[in-house]
């Protein structure tokens, strides 16, 4: 199977999953175009997922936005704050050793695994707003988790966004599905930023990632339907969801660590 082709079998699932719960789809893009698509650079795999990412959350926020699942106060501030992050982290992933970050990618992926398989659920506001009467309750919490995340998005050249909604849950107590939906915004952002650090370096495969890209639209319409029907039984699904990231990530480190014992 050609490049094009496995890269746009790799953009259907990384939209799907981004539609479907607003996030984690980018954890698996960097690992997709280097372990099946095939880039032998793992810096441009990151700058490269991070294009059609950032792309995939725009198309999926449409949607989402459109059907009143945006909290926009709350994400704009988060995603400002992230992005500042994020500008600081993928400048210093790009310094650091390739093999190296991938290896602390597939590790971070565990222990994000871990944490959303044992959390517990967070008590949800149906009726968070941001006014003057709240900003003082929720802009320091939104403004300090959207800058380390977007430090760790940028840094390992994801969106984030299956760091993001649990950051937007635990800042607000916002329902799961504006938590979502709010998400993609940051998405959006994180990858851009990071996507336009690395694009300046020379590190993006534009024509793989517009394949990846154009199977991510796909991939999101079905996710974003189908996270609507499923907004009851998140917790259900994120499980299932953490337990899959967790094997990726057990997989990603068995891999890096072989190359780099092999160098």
């Amino acid at each position: 199977m050609s490049i094009d082709a496995l890269a746009f079998l790799s953009g259907i699932l990384v939209g799907f999953v981004l539609g479907l719960i607003g996030g984690g789809g980018s954890v698996f893009a960097a690992p997709l175009l280097v372990y099946f698509v095939g880039l032998s650079e793992p810096h441009v795999a990151i700058g490269t997922s991070a294009v059609a990412v950032a792309a995939n959350a725009v198309v999926n926020l449409i949607g989402h936005a459109r059907a009143g699942h945006v909290k926009w106060p709350c994400a704009l501030i988060f995603a400002g704050s992230g992005v500042i992050g994020a500008a600081a982290g993928s400048t210093l992933g790009k310094h650091f050793d390739g093999q190296k970050l991938l290896l602390l990618f597939g590790l971070l992926m565990i222990v994000i695994a871990a944490q959303m398989f044992f959390k517990k659920p967070v008590a949800q506001d149906d009726d968070i707003h941001f006014t003057k009467q709240t900003a003082r309750h929720l802009g320091p919490p939104l403004t300090l988790y959207g800058f380390g995340v977007g430090a760790l998005a940028g840094f390992f050249g994801i969106g984030g966004g299956f760091l993001v909604v649990p950051g937007l849950l635990a800042a607000t107590g916002m329902p799961i599905l504006s938590a979502v939906g709010s998400s993609l915004v940051s998405v959006a952002a994180f990858g851009a930023t990071t996507a336009a650090n690395y694009a300046l370096s020379g590190m993006v495969d534009w024509r793989v990632a517009g394949f990846l890209l154009a199977g991510g639209v796909f991939g999101g319409l079905g996710g974003g339907a189908l996270a609507v029907r499923l907004a009851v039984g998140k917790q259900i699904l994120t499980k299932v969801f953490a337990v899959l990231v967790a094997g990726v990530g057990c997989y990603v480190v068995s891999r890096g660590a072989l190359t780099l014992l092999e160098q």
